[in-house]
């Protein structure tokens, strides 16, 4: 597949924007939920607001850019996730060594989507953005 030109046109179906409005939606009620510490709320906002990401992950998969920004939401979306549950269960302050509480474990999923985007915009993107190497005789 050739790398999109500067003028690429990214569209997306009525029914995806749709979708991804209801997953903003379900993001707010679960922070919300965590903010005001109503654990039912930010707890059954998880499975909605993480489900929908990897939908919306799953559909843009053929576009890079897309794929790796989306995965890197699914990664923040865990890690935040994670985090919440851990302060609801009060896990987020145990001592696990080396200065480290149980809220840090919430680092791996945040460093994986990081490690994602940075992979996509040191590598693929300048790959993206080069002109094709023509052979000639």
């Amino acid at each position: 597949m050739p790398p999109p030109s500067e003028h690429f046109v990214y569209t997306i179906p009525a029914s995806y924007r749709r979708m991804e409005n209801l997953h903003i939606l379900f993001w707010l009620l679960k922070d919300i939920g965590w903010c005001m510490i109503w654990k039912p709320l930010g707890i059954s906002m998880i499975f909605p607001t993480l489900s929908i990401a990897l939908l919306i992950t799953w559909r843009t998969r053929g576009i890079k850019a897309e794929l790796a920004h989306n995965l890197a939401i699914v990664f923040w979306i865990t890690a935040n996730s994670y985090w919440m549950i851990s302060e609801f269960v009060g896990f987020d302050a145990v001592q696990l060594g080396y200065g480290f509480t149980g809220k840090h474990l919430a680092l791996v999923p945040f460093l994986l989507g990081l490690g994602i985007l940075a992979y996509y915009y040191l590598i693929e993107k300048p790959r993206e953005t080069q002109p094709e190497q023509v052979a000639t005789l």
